[in-house]
Parts: C-alpha cells; sequence; structure tokens
C-alpha cells in the first residue's frame, strides 16, 4: 500500500503515562507520508509523564480527530485511567471508527477495559501478562502482536517495534526500512537481556519483588471491580 493521503494517528494522553510509551512510537510514525499526530487528554492541562516532565495535549476528548490509528499508551497511571469513565468512553468512540487500535505496555489493560481484547491474543510488559485473561485476552509472548486490526505491543521500548511494523503495513517495508534508519534504530545494547527470558533469574525477581509484583497487585484490584 503505497497511498499517502493524511492518516490520523491519535495517541491517547492521562496522568501517569511512561513517556517513551508515546515518544517512541510518536517519533516513527510521524515521520510516515501522510501522518498526521495528535494526542488526546481529558482536558488540554499538561500532562505528568513518569519522567519528571510534563506533555501538552493537542485536543481534548471532545475535540480530537477520528482517529485511523488510535495508540494507548500505558504507564503507572492505566491504574487510575481504569476507573475513568470518561478516558474508557473515549476509546470505545475512537476504536469504532479506526483502521487500527493498537497499544503499548500496560495501555493494553485500558483497550481490554474498553472491550476490545475479548477474545484475542495480546502482549503488554512482561509484569503484567499474566492479568490478560482478566480483559478476555489470550498472552503470546511477543513484543509485537497482530490480531486482526489489533495491535499490541511489550513494553516501553517495544512500541517502536509496532510503530515500524505498523508503518510497513501501511506504506510498504522500503519507507518503514528508511525510517528505522532515519532514526538509527540498530539496538546494540550493553547487555544481553531486556526480557526475563533473557535476563539473570537474580536480576528479574529483585525488579519484580521491588516494582512490579505490587503493581500488578493494584492493577488486578482495579481490574476486579
Amino acid at each position: 500500500m503505497t497511498d499517502t493521503s493524511a492518516t490520523h494517528i491519535v495517541f491517547l494522553l492521562f496522568p501517569g503515562i511512561t513517556q517513551l510509551d508515546f515518544t517512541a512510537p510518536a517519533q516513527a510514525l510521524c515521520r510516515m507520508p501522510g501522518a498526521v499526530l495528535a494526542g488526546a487528554a481529558a482536558s488540554l492541562d499538561p500532562i505528568a509523564t513518569d519522567s519528571g516532565f510534563s506533555i501538552l495535549p493537542t485536543h481534548d476528548f471532545a475535540s480530537a480527530p477520528q482517529a485511523d490509528i488510535l495508540c494507548v499508551p500505558g504507564g503507572h497511571g492505566v491504574t487510575d485511567a481504569l476507573g475513568d469513565a470518561a478516558t474508557i468512553g473515549f476509546i470505545a468512540r475512537q476504536a469504532a471508527g479506526a483502521q487500527w487500535v493498537t497499544s503499548v505496555c500496560t495501555g493494553a489493560f485500558l483497550l481490554g477495559r474498553a472491550g476490545l481484547l475479548a477474545g484475542r491474543s495480546a502482549t503488554t510488559h512482561w509484569g503484567y501478562t499474566h492479568l490478560l485473561p482478566l480483559v478476555g485476552a489470550r498472552h503470546e509472548n511477543a513484543r509485537v502482536v497482530e490480531d486482526g486490526n489489533v495491535v499490541t505491543s511489550g513494553g516501553v521500548t517495544s512500541g517502536l517495534d509496532f510503530a515500524l511494523t505498523l508503518i510497513a503495513r501501511l506504506r510498504g517495508d522500503a519507507v518503514a526500512q528508511a525510517i528505522q534508519l532515519a532514526i538509527e534504530y540498530d539496538p546494540a545494547p550493553p547487555f544481553a537481556g531486556g526480557h526475563p527470558d533473557r535476563t539473570p533469574e537474580t536480576v528479574t525477581a529483585g525488579l519484580k519483588a521491588r516494582v512490579y509484583d505490587a503493581a500488578a497487585a493494584r492493577m488486578e484490584a482495579m481490574l476486579g471491580t
């Protein structure tokens, strides 16, 4: 597909978002021919990220354009967002008219709360994959999972992989490869890890104990309400 007509890409923004969940795919998608990006939040007030700085939405929920691609990032703020009817309603309305419905990291649970993952294969951050059945999804152990028009990706940096995958679907492999080259996405991490499958067990266990066990328990409690 080589059509370069406008493609409206709407990112959901909410307090406590992981900034790279949003900015990594946005950096790739904004370079796609025809891309028009928007960041939609409940209001136009600055959105506090997990990185100590805030970002400004371009639209509130009422004024946001209809998305061709809806992207829902994650972050520890997802737990509170799960209980916000306006946020979940916005996701459901946008998804109804979108060509692609996507998530990064724990944004999958917001898709799930909106009823968009029932019976689908999906992924999310490794610390929360065991909770996917609570929103009717089947976990698939991959960085990017496509099931129909729903694309979910794993934790944080996986959003860049999802963006390049989707660009290839929409504009062809050559365009996606050129964008990957332009942003010099040529991973050579200093450690052979980044997922529990490839990280020393002691490192994974320590991180789970410090961060993800309690965070996943809060998420589970909210999903049960």
